[in-house]
């Protein structure tokens, strides 16, 4: 087998890429034509009467029971990363929260219970990440050698 020049394996490497890039959208208007269906589907069931606070709810727990099987079924040598991961993804909310708190800082003048909950939720980021630095730092720790 005859090693590819540097343009040829450029080329096939785009070619990838744009084949990559059309199934991934084929695969996103698959996935809003099975969205579109549901909604449909939904909204004919239920003659149209759905509370948006239990659709809320509803997407709220499956997505919890989604996130306990994500992070069980993760082996132990990713749980490093995995935590990292969390850590950003807190470090999002903390930039969220302070917004939140802030508001009237900005200019905005926003009702008194988004401040309380933007606190509450600067506060439970916080110690997330931190904790997340404590486990993150204890499990780098089992892999130095001793001596």
């Amino acid at each position: 087998m005859a090693a590819l020049s540097p343009e040829e394996a450029a080329d096939r490497a785009q070619a990838a890429a744009d084949a990559a890039r059309e199934a991934a959208a084929a695969a996103q208007s698959y996935a809003d034509q099975i969205a579109d269906a549901a909604g449909v589907a939904l909204h004919g069931a239920t003659g149209g009467v759905i509370d948006p606070f239990v659709f809320r709810l509803a997407i709220f727990v499956l997505a919890v029971f989604v996130g306990y099987y994500v992070v069980w079924s993760v082996t132990p040598a990713l749980h490093t990363p995995l935590m990292a991961v969390t850590n950003a993804i807190s470090s999002v909310i903390v930039v969220g929260a302070l917004l939140a708190v802030g508001v009237d800082l900005a200019g905005g003048s926003g009702p008194w219970w988004a401040r309380g909950f933007g606190f509450v939720a600067l506060v439970l980021a916080s110690i997330n990440i931190f904790g997340g630095f404590l486990v993150t730092q204890r499990m780098l720790s089992m892999y130095k050698k001793k001596g």
